[in-house]
């Protein structure tokens, strides 16, 4: 069976297999502490693999499961020693019994990786945070190594990283890794409650799904000489450079696209979309302004999903679902996990006729209260394959709007594109593989020249 249809044909059972840890990752924060660990004294020890503010808000979630057990920030790399020394000060700062990094344990470079990852145990965790363009890399090197791993998304910036990605995640299957997704939204209760009066019938036939996250303007300005710099670049880069983290709908929406998916109990096979950019732009990144997604399901049935930086337009966020005798609503601001099944298909707050119970942590929270549960006590947990499914997904919508076309699932897995074909030998001294013209405009996207598949 093909890559593709393999995707195609996960069942509800698998799309929920997850969320059987919710529960037990709950009543282990309400008390005991677990008993096994892999290595002798029972301490889970974290290598964390870039240091900018999404690893270490990692760090943070994955140090408040302490009282499941001992756990520690053991070492850290990053490709700029400022960006590792600072988050370290603030790691200390606020978890000082639990941050135990010392210089020898500091690792500055493109290799730094590896370093940090060698220094650790069957049991221990490669926290992979860094931008998603090296994360293939890293992910594929733990799994060699055979560390447990939590992966950020977005997973890689282009489909010839996923391929990278889904091989690696094939590989942790076989030798029964650990492996733990940044779609957090998959560890909130309340959200597994909702699915669990869809497939009751509550909301009677599941019809569509819509989706969006539409926020304010954020164009990219000249940046002069760092334009055409490696390391500029990447500091810059994380959302205008599509090479570098995979663009701002992607790096946003993955989360709902993901969401989507999971109400639908599958993978879309096709996508139509738009998109284009506000009259007047000086941005001169990459993306585009308007992201507007039609995802078709095996059956037919539809996902709507919009991603829009405007200057004082609406703002929104969160997914809705709707049935055939009612609405209902599964994500809210910021990930919440604001649920509620409404009368009818009005969605308003005087037509709620059920919520369920709040969550009690974030799902941020809730995801590492179930990674260390299955580490502790060897609980199967790998969400690899899953997560690299939704990357691909977000990808094919990227694709769609920028090509202004459909894009196919088979289109999209089976597309070996890469943005840059020389990761594996970047170096301070590397040329960057996108460069801004004289007026600091890098290429964007543009229907008919471009190509990202």
């Amino acid at each position: 069976m093909s890559e593709a249809k393999q995707g195609r044909k996960v069942g509800r059972r698998s799309f929920l297999k997850g969320l059987g840890s919710v529960t037990a990752g709950a009543a282990v924060m309400a008390g005991g502490v677990p008993a096994v660990h892999a290595a002798e004294d029972n301490t889970i020890r974290l290598a964390l693999l870039g240091c900018g503010g999404r690893g270490s808000g990692a760090v943070g979630n994955a140090l408040r499961t302490r009282d499941q057990g001992p756990i520690r920030l053991f070492a850290a790399a990053d490709v700029q020693e400022t960006a590792l020394e600072r988050a370290l000060g603030t790691l200390s700062r606020q978890f000082k019994d639990e941050v135990d990094v010392p210089a020898e344990r500091r690792f500055v470079g493109f290799d730094a990786y590896k370093k940090a990852i060698d220094l650790l145990r069957p049991g221990d965790v490669a926290m992979c945070t860094t931008r998603a363009y090296i994360r293939p890399l890293h992910v594929e090197y733990a799994v060699a190594k055979g560390i447990n791993v939590f992966m950020e998304k977005p997973f890689a910036s282009d489909p010839g990283g996923l391929h990278r990605m889904l091989r690696a995640a094939e590989e942790s299957e076989k030798k029964g890794l650990k492996v733990a997704a940044g779609l957090q939204c998959r560890h909130s209760p309340a959200r597994a409650a909702l699915i669990d009066k869809i497939n009751s019938g509550e909301l009677g036939e599941l019809q569509y799904v819509r989706a969006n996250r539409l926020t304010g303007r954020r164009w990219m300005g000249d940046q002069g000489e760092k334009s055409n710099d490696l390391m500029a670049q990447l500091q810059f880069g994380k959302i205008p450079l599509l090479w570098v983290g995979s663009g701002h709908m992607v790096d946003n929406l993955i989360h709902q696209i993901d969401e989507c998916c999971w109400l639908m109990d599958a993978w879309p096979v096709a996508c139509h979309a738009m998109g284009g950019r506000e009259v007047g732009s000086t941005d001169r990144g990459q993306n585009i302004d308007t992201y507007s997604m039609e995802y078709t399901f095996p059956d037919g049935r539809k996902a709507f999903c919009g991603f829009r930086r405007a200057q004082g337009g609406h703002t929104e966020f969160a997914t809705f679902v709707h049935g055939s005798k009612r609405a209902g609503q599964f994500s809210g601001n910021i990930h919440a996990a604001t649920v509620h099944i409404f009368k009818d298909q009005r969605i308003a707050n005087d037509n709620i006729v059920w919520s369920p119970t709040p969550d009690a942590h974030s799902p941020w929270d809730y995801q590492w209260i179930d990674f260390i549960d299955a580490i502790r006590n060897d609980k199967p947990f790998n969400q690899a394959k899953r997560a690299v499914y939704a990357d691909y997904t977000s990808l094919m919508g990227r694709a769609a709007a920028h090509y202004n076309r459909v894009v196919t699932w088979d289109e999209v897995l089976q597309s070996q594109f890469k943005f840059c074909d020389y990761l594996d030998d970047l170096n301070y001294d590397s040329p960057p593989p996108v460069l801004a013209d004289a007026e600091g405009f890098f290429p964007a996207p543009h229907a008919g020249k471009w190509k990202e598949l």
